[in-house]
């Protein structure tokens, strides 16, 4: 399990335009890095628009805003294109980037025990550790809360 001040994990996927991405490029700029469940569903687009409607107050705290599912590139560009989203979709469709953060985990849905992302974000200085980390997240609120925290 990852805490803070802990090195971020260096994940090496491919974007929503299925470009390489290492998140190593970042170093020198705080990242937010957030992790959900799946494109286009309600609860991750809550979450993504309201990071989108915020961007340009993250862009003056100097933090660069990354979304990571486990869906295929061209899920992501969908999803991407269809909520004018401006930042990076990491498509995670190996769940390497997940299982380094720890957050590919059992799940209980309806009552049923399944194995899946658990909405968790992590805030990356330019350093390349991580500074804060929200687990369990709330889509509504979330990404003004994660504002707020920087």
């Amino acid at each position: 399990m990852l805490n803070v001040g802990d090195p971020a994990p260096d994940i090496h996927v491919h974007t929503d335009s299925d470009e390489d991405f290492k998140l190593s490029q970042m170093k020198g700029k705080r990242v937010v890095l957030y992790f959900y469940p799946r494109a286009d569903t309600p609860g991750c687009t809550v979450e993504a628009c309201e990071f989108r409607d915020e961007i340009k107050a993250f862009g003056k705290k100097g933090a660069a805003v990354i979304g990571v599912s486990p869906d295929k590139p061209a899920a992501q560009a969908k999803f991407k294109e269809k909520y004018d989203l401006p930042f990076t979709l990491l498509a995670d469709q190996d769940r390497v980037a997940a299982e380094a953060y720890g957050v590919y985990k059992e799940k209980n849905m309806y009552g049923k025990k399944v194995m899946g992302i658990e909405r968790t974000t992590f805030v990356i200085g330019p350093d390349g550790k991580i500074e804060k980390i929200y687990h369990k997240v709330k889509t509504k609120g979330h990404a003004a809360a994660v504002l707020e925290g920087l």
